[in-house]
């Protein structure tokens, strides 16, 4: 039976970075689970691969077909923005392991609807500091930076991966990315253990 892997952590925490690497990893064989979201794709962003960028029709259309695995909102300036996991035959636990990237509260809920014995967390953690100034520097390269979004985002990460929050899940393991190669080979090393 497959497992699904979790990759998640506050915002700037390396998660794309990490996420690539071992989605890379041949020795792993895992199969991306790519999320949905009706936020505007940034630059450099492609569709079907970091998101399926779709309108709120398209997920009301999603929500009265029952395919609505998680779904989360974030009230920007910008108006509500939606991400979300579809059951849309991306995931067949018969045949493959996956990797995802998530927040904690969706992998509550993807745990929830899989099974805990099939749904594990890897909880990305790097000090403040750091993150803060790789979240400025992704978004001055905006054609348009928002760094009101940025400052939104930043603050309810702190709040959205407390320490109560994480307990409550369960989640006492933090894979620290400040050597992205260490940290990388620590997940791998885990995840090799779980498959």
């Amino acid at each position: 039976m497959g497992k699904i892997f979790c990759l998640m952590g506050k915002s700037s925490s390396g998660k794309d970075t990490i996420f690539k690497e071992i989605n890379d990893d041949k020795e792993l064989n895992l199969k991306p689970v790519v999320s949905y979201t009706t936020r505007p794709m940034r630059i450099g962003e492609t569709q079907g691969v970091e998101y399926f960028f779709i309108s709120k029709e398209d997920l009301d259309k999603f929500e009265k077909e029952n395919k609505v695995i998680e779904k989360r909102v974030y009230n920007t300036i910008h108006g509500d923005w939606y991400y979300c996991t579809i059951n849309d035959g991306q995931i067949d636990l018969n045949k493959y392991n996956y990797l995802f990237i998530t927040t904690l509260e969706s992998y509550g809920e993807i745990k929830d609807y899989y099974g805990e014995d099939k749904v594990y967390p890897f909880y990305i953690d790097i000090d403040d500091g750091i993150r803060l100034e790789r979240a400025l520097s992704r978004e001055r390269k905006e054609s348009n930076p928002n760094y009101d979004e940025l400052c939104r985002r930043f603050l309810a990460d702190n709040k959205d991966f407390s320490v109560d929050n994480l307990n409550r899940l369960n989640i006492n393991k933090f894979y620290i990315n400040e050597e992205l190669e260490i940290c990388i080979n620590e997940i791998k090393k885990d995840i090799l253990n779980l498959i």
